[in-house]
């Protein structure tokens, strides 16, 4: 989740955290989130799911085009220059920036 304008924008990973600082992953764009969401853990759509915090700090919008965001993230595991790249539809590209260099 990215907070942005009063809103989270939110992006469901298939990998956790811990394994994105060596290979990049799938990242559906899901429907944006209110706030209270960075600190919520527990049920959701009554019952059938759920959500738990796996990592949590800020970031740095580095740029942004209708295809690429580049960030700069400060958090308890991913720290560092990350790339979130379109592919199509709701689907996106995660993973660090090579030599954690920004992405041309």
């Amino acid at each position: 989740m990215l907070e942005a304008g009063g809103a989270l924008r939110t992006y469901r990973l298939e990998l956790p955290p811990g394994r994105l600082l060596q290979r990049s992953t799938t990242a559906m764009r899901i429907p944006d989130h209110p706030p209270k969401f960075l600190s919520y853990q527990g049920s959701v759509n009554k019952g059938l799911g759920s959500v738990q915090i796996v990592d949590s700090g800020t970031y740095q919008l580095l740029s942004e085009t209708g295809e690429l965001l580049q960030l700069e993230m400060e958090g308890k595991v991913l720290r560092g220059r990350f790339r979130l790249a379109h592919i199509e539809g709701d689907r996106w590209k995660f993973g660090r920036c090579q030599d954690n260099a920004k992405v041309q």
